[in-house]
């Protein structure tokens, strides 16, 4: 049975899914973006968007670069100090599933992305608002 990694087309895809969320999180969504490092012109930053590739990348199936670099990922406590809100959710969907658009990502595996990307989102929902 094939992970959503490989039936995406492996790390360049998943790669290129990230680099495109971060590009549209940063020219759609400025008051998520400045919730991560963000570069000279407020873009969000190599760092940020090189972190969320590698773990992409694992969450999908593909190599668990991210786990041996970073330990687990530990979604709600890495996100403790950020306030979740429905807002912020539904900013980050709205990013995640242009960036999905924009590189054609369609079929069965992207129901089930968009499904088990809104369960992730939901679950890391920690404040008012």
């Amino acid at each position: 049975m094939q992970t959503p990694f490989d039936r995406l087309g492996g790390e360049a895809k998943v790669r290129a899914i990230a680099e495109r969320f971060y590009d549209v999180m940063s020219r759609d969504e400025p008051a998520l973006a400045r919730l991560h490092e963000v570069d000279d012109d407020g873009r969000v930053a190599r760092g940020p968007r090189d972190r969320f590739a590698l773990f992409f990348i694992g969450w999908l199936g593909g190599p668990q670069t991210y786990m041996e670099l970073h330990g687990h990922p530990r979604l709600r406590m890495r996100h403790a100090r950020v306030p979740v809100t429905i807002e912020m959710r539904d900013a980050w969907v709205r990013a995640m599933r242009r960036a999905m658009d924009d590189e054609g990502v369609a079929g069965d595996v992207r129901a089930l992305l968009d499904q088990r990307l809104l369960e992730v989102a939901n679950m890391l929902v920690n404040a008012a608002g």
